[in-house]
């Protein structure tokens, strides 16, 4: 066997991390067939494991002497298979602890009373061979850090935002080769972000608890090869002066005039005589810890597919895709000129449209740059983002601008193919507008809010898992909504919060049942049993919160199934209590599942059980087979097709329930009429009960609403809402139809704990020829390809190590089927038109004749 892909929490050698007992994870492979991994033996440092007789090959918990703050540790790991036959030692990997419990020593908080983004900064003398040295900082709300005039890190908006008043993350950087002998400066530049937002909006986010100035907290440790340990940290030593950076917010944008710009101000022979003495400050009052998830970096650049002149002086760039980010500007201007940059979705009137009702103001999106008036000069903010497509540039002169893509470094894990292209096209959007919104927490929108709606990552979580590697990510915002928990225990629906959430637009139970069912999804994806122990306390007072509030056996909630078609204001006028108590009905159930894997005690399904029965007595009308209430104006699917999805409805009305939503689907043409919570759940709900044809067909509907008809006006992301008039156009949670796509087209489902088992099963293969998908998992890379040439269906499935897969195989009978290698492969099953063969680890080819 050969073992790779060492990660220490799931990250590549991760720097600065503060977790006491980090978990280590590989991936174990082999040629042939049936493959296992017997036992394994960890090296870290000077502790070694020993062989361990275990299968397991992820969540390997450090289990030596206590490590030590501020130190790299190599490490290394063998495995055994399953003839007791060791493989070769992987090649050393190395990860590095941040401050643990030492904390930032003799470090303080510093800011100061200046009229713009601060600049702050410290000379100091290395006066040695430089052995390592490291910069660990806290720049609150986000910090652009200087070594010799250079940027310690390609991070930017960082470090991620957080509940401040409960948490506040610092970064650790590697600033060895950025210090010379002799005189030094390291320096800080200062952004406002949600912690010091100074823009009035609806959340509140300028009032929260925690809002206050900007400020800088930093440790540099430099160690020299003679042993001598040097330490530079903030204090009143600091020089602090306001920087060219007049205004920031992230959601009016960015002021900078040049002509304040300090060329030099972070080298070691700048004269920073003129400048203050930085001010202690107090401290947030959220405990400091090491930030272990993805940073947001520019991931791209991307120049404009238009730029015209509007109007004399007005440009407008058409940058050919909608993303987050902003543009870099370049430009000649004479001293004083103000160039203008308006970003965003659309454009109405030969103006870029960039309104937003939700902040106070006529100022959105639009960066201002004020020359220096020194010849061709470039710059791109470095404290806001922005949600568009195009930007209107304001100037005398034209402009050269170029898109930045900014979002944060996630790493794909999923590639997808078909011969239809509808399909490709549906999975490519949502992918750039998942994408779009991850800035270290899942935003619904980059133009509008910027805000962690927790319904919307609820619904889109398992089309995020499945596409993108978010085991760090969502492992952050998880600590988020445990951080936004009240002493009752209720959640807000938006994480963090201001304090906005708990009372507006709430109760919601759609919205903070997200909890349970993010843990959950992680499990799946990950085996992560850690995260389920971490979070149980907080979990079981949330749910101890919902279930207080159900009355008549159900829970009450006011957004239910948002922005169905012809609902632009908000939700269908349906009962929305059907729909909270589906949802916390599947929460509690979750948090069933959760609590015997941990072996906690709970009660959670005798509580599920009563909501069941309270729903369907409250809205199944069991003589005509359909969930409806009172306030429906007709049929609604979502109301019907959460009770199937969730396994609410009785037994008896299971066929019956499904032929009405089918037959309703066939009545409205084969459209949906459902919102965020219905959306991702039609098509595999009616896939599963045999009506696959007719998911194939709102699949790739071309006519309102649909997917296609946003397509054909131009959309190239998913929107918000159905209609042409989308207030959102980059706004994943209509688009959780690419789960079908990779599960029932595609067909590869993920089924047990941390990848340990697949079912394969194209069973919606209508309309296209051949579809592929490539998964990189936990365990290793999974792989579905299959093709149909008139009758003849082939299919290809790769399973790594420590895998089992179900292959559900398009026949008319078994004996139709063969398989390569047949005498691996096993005797096979049939049921329901499929073939069913259950293999291990290997290449597996599959043929049926008659498909």
């Amino acid at each position: 066997m050969l073992v790779r892909s060492l990660k220490v929490e799931y990250a590549v050698r991760p720097l600065g991390t503060d977790i006491d007992r980090p978990r280590f994870s590989w991936i174990a492979s082999a040629p042939g067939y049936g493959a296992v991994q017997t036992a394994y033996q960890l090296r870290v440092g000077s502790w070694d494991s020993g062989k361990v007789a275990s299968s397991r090959c992820f969540g390997i918990e450090y289990d030596g002497p206590a490590l030590a703050p501020r130190t790299r540790y190599q490490w290394s790991v063998r495995v055994w298979d399953g003839e007791d036959r060791e493989s070769e030692w992987a090649a050393d990997e190395w990860f590095e602890t941040g401050l643990l419990g030492e904390g930032f020593g003799d470090a303080q908080w510093i800011g100061g009373d200046v009229d713009s983004a601060p600049l702050l900064r410290r000379a100091f003398t290395v006066d040695g061979t430089v052995r390592s040295a490291r910069l660990y900082a806290s720049g609150l709300g986000y910090a652009d850090l200087r070594v010799n005039g250079q940027a310690v890190t390609d991070a930017v908006l960082d470090p991620g935002f957080t509940d401040y008043g409960r948490t506040v993350l610092y970064v650790t950087h590697d600033v060895t080769g950025l210090l010379e002998p002799g005189e030094n400066a390291v320096g800080a530049a200062l952004g406002r972000g949600f912690f010091g937002m100074n823009t009035p909006n609806v959340w509140r986010w300028h009032t929260a608890p925690w809002t206050a100035e900007p400020r800088l907290i930093a440790r540099l440790v430099i160690e020299y090869d003679d042993g001598r340990v040097a330490e530079v940290v903030t204090d009143p030593s600091w020089r602090i002066t306001g920087g060219p950076t007049v205004s920031d917010s992230l959601y009016t944008g960015e002021t900078y005039d040049a002509r304040r710009a300090l060329p030099g101000w972070d080298t070691a022979d700048f004269d920073d005589s003129l400048w203050s003495a930085a001010t202690v400050v107090e401290a947030p009052a959220g405990r400091l810890r090491a930030q272990e998830h993805e940073p947001i970096r520019v991931i791209d650049a991307v120049n404009a597919i238009a730029l015209d002149e509007v109007r004399p002086g007005v440009w407008i760039a058409d940058f050919g895709r909608t993303t987050a980010g902003w543009v870099r500007l370049g430009v000649t201007a004479p001293t004083g000129t103000t160039i203008s940059l308006t970003y965003g979705e659309t454009v109405a009137d030969g103006n870029v449209v960039a309104v937003n009702g939700h902040v106070e103001g006529d100022r959105i999106q639009r960066d201002e740059y004020v020359a220096a008036g020194n010849g061709f000069e470039e710059w791109e903010p470095r404290f806001s983002y922005k949600g568009f497509r195009y930007v209107q540039i304001e100037s005398p002169s034209k402009p050269d601008v170029q898109l930045r893509v900014v979002h944060s470094d996630v790493r794909s894990v999923t590639s997808f193919e078909s011969t239809e292209p509808a399909y490709e096209q549906l999975e490519q959007a949502m992918r750039r507008t998942v994408l779009s919104n991850l800035h270290g927490i899942p935003t619904d929108t980059p133009f509008y809010e910027k805000n962690g709606w927790t319904g919307d990552a609820q619904v889109g979580a398992p089309t995020m898992l499945a596409t993108l590697d978010l085991a760090r990510f969502f492992t952050k915002w998880l600590g988020d909504i445990r951080d936004s928990q009240a002493e009752s225990g209720q959640l807000p629906v938006i994480i963090p919060s201001s304090g906005w959430g708990f009372t507006e637009l709430s109760p919601a139970t759609e919205w903070p049942t997200v909890y349970p069912i993010l843990l959950h999804e992680l499990h799946r994806a990950y085996g992560d049993e850690r995260l389920l122990r971490d979070h149980w306390d907080s979990l079981t007072r949330y749910l101890a919160w919902e279930l207080d509030r159900v009355s008549d056996g159900l829970s009450v909630s006011v957004l239910g199934d948002w922005l169905p078609p012809g609902y632009g204001d908000g939700p269908a006028p349906e009962d929305r209590r059907l729909t909270g108590t589906a949802y916390l009905y599947r929460a509690l159930l979750v948090a069933a599942e959760i609590g015997d894997l941990i072996g906690e005690s709970h009660e959670y399904r005798k509580a599920a059980a009563e909501l069941a029965d309270g729903l369907n007595r409250t809205f199944l009308d069991r003589e005509a087979g359909v969930y409806r209430s009172a306030d429906d104006p007709d049929y609604r699917q979502t109301s019907n097709v959460v009770p199937l999805a969730f396994g609410i409805v009785p037994e008896e009305f299971t066929e019956r329930v499904a032929a009405n939503l089918a037959a309703d689907v066939e009545a409205r043409g084969f459209h949906l009429n459902t919102g965020c919570l219905g959306v991702g759940l039609l098509l595999p709900v009616l896939t599963s009960y045999g009506y696959g044809d007719a998911a194939t067909k709102v699949a790739l509907q071309r006519s309102y609403p649909s997917w296609g008809y946003w397509f054909d006006l131009g959309a190239d992301t998913m929107w918000e809402m159905w209609e042409a008039n989308s207030r959102s156009r980059n706004h994943y949670f209509q688009g959780t139809v690419v789960q079908w796509i990779l599960e029932n087209v595609a067909g590869l489902r993920n089924v047990g704990s941390g990848w340990e088992r697949i079912v394969v099963r194209p069973d919606a293969r209508g309309e296209t020829g051949s579809a592929s998908v490539r998964t990189s998992t936990i365990r290793g890379q999974v792989a579905v390809m299959w093709r149909r040439k008139s009758r003849v269906f082939a299919l290809e499935v790769h399973v790594p190590v420590g895998m089992t897969a179900s292959v559900h195989v398009p026949s008319e009978s078994a004996a139709d089927v063969s398989a390569v290698p047949q005498s691996s492969a096993g005797e096979p099953a049939y049921e329901d038109g499929f073939t069913i063969y259950t293999v291990g680890a290997g290449i597996w080819s599959f043929t049926s004749r008659t498909a």
